[in-house]
């Protein structure tokens, strides 16, 4: 696994988004860098679907998340997933999360979700207590509250489309934070069984 902290390995599973979806993300992201007032912004190379947040995990359970996953990247169907729509966590008037949604495929990652939940939870991590609620993260308010320009700027993005893609692996990533930001590695990867085919990804204009 290579080196760790003391503290263990910050670590989350993820759906890696091709360079085209990527780069749709991010030039939303600068269209609404004007409005979002106090906004750490995620960097394009960032940009990803999160299916679960491990926190900080020693090496030694790191490989029963290694194991368990590589379980349901063998038994979990890929499929195709649309990125579109804007939105925030609570709510768009009290913004702390911004995010781009998912469409079609929405239903599919929260199953691939749900089963890594159960994988893991059979080695002692914690299961979610909320349903999974799938989205792309752009930003986090430092400060929430009410804006109502931002409010306007994620009303008037709830029809765009940042394109479609083959989820055909599942990844375990590293979280390296540093003033300068996070910084993402891949730990473990896996094909997910009868995976779309490669190259049929693309990015849709707004």
């Amino acid at each position: 696994m290579g080196g760790s902290s003391i503290a263990g390995i910050r670590s989350f599973v993820a759906i890696l988004l091709p360079d085209d979806v990527r780069s749709a993300l991010d030039a939303e992201i600068e269209q609404l860098r004007p409005v979002g007032r106090d906004v750490s912004w995620v960097a394009r190379d960032n940009i990803h679907v999160t299916l679960k947040f491990l926190g900080h995990v020693e090496p030694e359970r790191l490989d029963l998340a290694v194991s368990a996953l590589a379980r349901v990247a063998a038994t979990v169907a890929g499929f195709e997933l649309a990125i579109a729509g804007l939105g925030a966590f609570p709510s768009p008037t009290r913004p702390r999360v911004l995010w781009a949604g998912l469409t079609s495929g929405a239903d599919a990652a929260a199953t691939l979700a749900r089963s890594i939940d159960g994988a893991l939870a059979a080695h002692g991590f914690a299961r979610e207590d909320r349903p999974f609620s799938g989205h792309v993260t752009l930003g986090r308010v430092r400060q929430p509250g009410r804006d109502e320009r931002l409010a306007a700027a994620l009303a008037a993005g709830a029809r765009h489309q940042f394109g479609r893609l083959a989820v055909d692996r599942l990844a375990l990533m590293r979280s390296e934070l540093s003033p300068r930001g996070a910084r993402y590695s891949i730990i473990s990867a896996w094909p997910l069984l009868a995976a779309p085919s490669q190259g049929t990804t693309t990015a849709v204009a707004r």
